[in-house]
């Protein structure tokens, strides 16, 4: 009898133990099987280029950077490139890293994310406290705005002095690829044939500024929404149109009720998958 109650009472503990975890977040491969994060950094550690997509406001996706960026930062062979920071913005950073400038000097340098401060900040801060380079990858707005508006053509008008902070033209541009058309599906009468042209404009950028700033031997990690590289299209198609010699990997983030088994949705997605309580407080 008393060994009966013992059974019942570790059985009764047992279960009391799962009922309290509450994990926030559950980490899959690409075939929806869970991995370890200590197995994830190992596998990314060995790439030359990784493109970690987020949602923009994930609390976790941007906690998850941060300390993937520390635990890949084990030999000072580390680059950091942001969607978040556009190109003509680059000397505005640079002064920043080398503390020529304070915080509120990058604020009215550069044009920053108005969630900058609390997501993307600490990683910049990172970069700057341990000499690692930081690229500013992404298209300058108003020229994506300028594709959005008259298609890739209306580049054409630019001045050479302007152009160096586009990807050459012409880009390389597939309207078949399923994220482009999904995208034009999904905001029908939103720029027409124009409203993917913009999204390519700017993962050809993000990928040519990536490639520039790439140097052998280190590990470039680029932080993008996660529809710029889910489906390893977007940036990693240009990627691998220039560079497909290097080794890459993708992380995105999802979202689910039911964090304990990936949705067939979320499957094949990316090399790495956050999958996020739904319930997560969001940064904005």
């Amino acid at each position: 009898m008393q060994r009966i109650i013992i059974l019942f009472l570790l059985l009764h503990v047992g279960m009391a133990a799962v009922a309290q975890s509450k994990p926030a977040y559950v980490l899959y491969n690409n075939k929806g099987k869970k991995v370890s994060y200590k197995k994830m950094i190992r596998d990314l550690s060995a790439r030359d280029v990784v493109l970690f997509g987020e949602f923009h406001n994930n609390a976790i996706s941007h906690w998850l950077q941060l300390e993937v960026t520390k635990d890949c930062d084990v030999k000072g062979d580390l680059i950091l490139a942001f969607e978040m920071l556009e190109t003509d913005n680059q000397a505005a950073v640079d002064l920043y890293l080398k503390g020529q400038i304070n915080q509120k000097g990058l604020d009215s340098m550069a044009r920053l994310w108005k969630n900058y401060p609390t997501d993307y900040a600490p990683l910049v801060n990172y970069a700057k406290d341990h000499s690692i380079p930081v690229v500013a990858s992404n298209i300058p707005r108003r020229y994506a705005s300028m594709v959005f508006a008259g298609g890739f053509a209306a580049l054409d008008t630019l001045p050479a002095q302007e152009k160096v902070w586009i990807a050459p033209l012409p880009i390389a541009y597939d309207e078949e690829l399923p994220g482009y058309k999904k995208m034009k599906e999904m905001m029908p009468g939103h720029g027409g044939d124009n409203l993917p042209r913009a999204q390519a404009i700017k993962d050809a950028t993000m990928a040519h500024f990536s490639l520039k700033n790439y140097q052998p031997g280190k590990l470039l990690i680029h932080f993008n929404g996660a529809y710029h590289s889910d489906n390893y299209e977007g940036i990693l198609w240009y990627l691998q149109r220039q560079s497909p010699q290097l080794k890459y990997a993708t992380i995105t983030t999802v979202s689910q009720k039911d964090i304990h088994k990936l949705d067939k949705e979320h499957k094949g997605k990316a090399d790495y998958i956050i999958c996020v309580d739904e319930d997560m407080t969001n940064t904005y």
